[in-house]
């Protein structure tokens, strides 16, 4: 059973207090509480246009626009950082070499992963939301199609996100691995399902149709 994360309730309701009458001082409250406790670990470089790669062994994570920016970690409070390090270990693990891009024209997981799969060498793409839902698509696919889906974000932890690495790249080799297997918890969707709402609100400010997906370079600091 997964507990509710209070602390990231607390933070996203704070921020929609302090936009709601940011000169109150609930707002000014507010704005103390809505700084992510890891916003320090990790620094994400944008590198210019991301570009289609023709390397078999590239496996492209696509981050949605907010992740890393608006955000600092998941529904359930995992750092970005730590879901980043996980995808790629997972990826580098099976041999192959990750690449990160930011998708701006969307906050839709499924069309993230597609354009994942379309930039990477491989054909291969993880797409994954600042909530942490995720998916496992191929350039071949139809948007809505995908070769493993993780809509559940409140029940994916750390070796859920190495394991989707490790799935992505086996897939990019050809490979035809057992999902990932996911726990199940019917009552996550009612108890997380205002959060997620929330959550996505947020996102969609970091959404612009009208840009193009950038190539990430990825520092995390010790």
């Amino acid at each position: 059973m997964v507990s509710l994360n209070e602390e990231v309730i607390r933070k996203v309701i704070a921020e929609v207090l302090a936009e709601m009458a940011p000169s109150s001082p609930t707002a000014k409250k507010a704005e103390s509480l809505s700084v992510p406790k890891a916003a320090s670990s990790m620094r994400l470089v944008e590198k210019g246009k991301a570009e289609k790669s023709s390397d078999p062994k590239d496996v492209v994570i696509g981050i949605s626009p907010g992740f890393g920016v608006g955000f600092n970690e998941t529904i359930v409070g995992t750092p970005h950082s730590e879901v980043l390090r996980q995808l790629m270990a997972g990826i580098e693990e099976e041999g192959l070499k990750p690449r990160i891009v930011r998708v701006l024209h969307t906050c839709d997981v499924a069309f993230i992963g597609k354009k994942a799969a379309e930039l990477a060498g491989s054909g291969i793409g993880i797409g994954v939301l600042s909530r942490g839902t995720a998916v496992i698509h191929q350039k071949d696919l139809p948007p809505l199609g995908n070769l493993e889906l993780f809509p559940q974000s409140p029940l994916l932890d750390p070796e859920t996100f190495r394991a989707i690495g490790r799935n992505a790249a086996k897939y990019a080799k050809g490979e035809s691995p057992v999902p990932v297997p996911t726990k199940n918890d019917p009552m996550a969707r009612p108890r997380y399902q205002g959060l997620a709402a929330l959550l996505h609100n947020k996102e969609m400010r970091f959404v612009d149709p009208k840009k193009g997906p950038v190539e990430i370079e990825v520092a995390v600091d010790r």
